[in-house]
């Protein structure tokens, strides 16, 4: 089991959340396999302190009337405006089963082809999906960014040192970060004069497509109106 504990209350529907948050305690739903959904309150300092080092993949004790259920905090709702916690979601998982979670990537370390050769790191990913017991699942996945050491050279899902007990379920191909070169503020501009004038090539090419096929739909029907005369038939008489 987790180490980390997390006290957690019945709620009784009655009660409305605003009452609950003023009170400090946020509104929670726990659910899962084998299990009746259970309506919860939890102290907002106590998940605060679990969430900051647990985040949403790392199993944690919800502790209700003395019996543990093994969880991991499945999702949060925050306010728009002000930035509180709404609601959580909690997911009882069972320590015997593989569960499939989002692993936020952790990049460490320093790129010498950032800092030496004036580069710019371009992170593709921030996040993996990984398959495993609910023991195994990984906090943060791990990117050492000092191995970029040439401009335009990247690291790939295929480079990752995990586990043999987590299985990461994306493709190995998948470009994690890259050191790109700057593009200077010149670059940037011919850039968009090139990418301006290809548009503007591709809308003349279609408009001249479009005279060409009206003009041949003009003489397929010429042709047809000739084809439907009866051969020898007088032309129509010019008043």
């Amino acid at each position: 089991m987790c180490g980390m504990d997390l006290q957690v209350q019945k709620r009784e529907m009655s009660e409305k959340p605003r009452t609950l948050r003023q009170k400090g305690l946020i509104p929670a739903e726990l659910y899962g396999k084998g299990i009746q959904n259970l309506h919860l309150m939890i102290p907002s300092r106590a998940f605060n302190k679990v969430y900051i080092e647990a985040g949403e993949n790392t199993v944690v004790n919800a502790i209700l009337d003395g019996e543990k259920y093994p969880v991991i905090i499945n999702n949060v709702a925050y306010d728009g405006v002000s930035g509180d916690i709404l609601n959580i979601d909690l997911y009882k998982v069972r320590m015997d089963e593989e569960i499939r979670v989002f692993v936020p990537i952790e990049f460490i370390g320093v790129s010498p082809a950032v800092k030496e050769k004036n580069g710019l790191l371009i992170k593709s990913i921030q996040e993996i999906e990984i398959e495993a017991l609910p023991i195994d699942i990984l906090h943060t996945i791990e990117v050492d960014i000092s191995k970029l050491t040439e401009i335009d050279q990247s690291l790939y899902v295929k480079d990752l040192s995990v586990s043999k007990k987590v299985k990461i379920l994306i493709d190995p191909e998948t470009v994690i970060v890259t050191a790109s070169a700057k593009v200077t503020e010149e670059e940037e501009l011919a850039a968009q004069e090139a990418a301006s004038a290809d548009v503007e090539g591709v809308k003349v090419e279609a408009e001249e497509k479009v005279g060409e096929r009206d003009a041949k739909k003009e003489g397929e029907v010429a042709d047809v109106a000739d084809a439907s005369k009866p051969a020898g038939s007088p032309e129509t008489p010019k008043k």
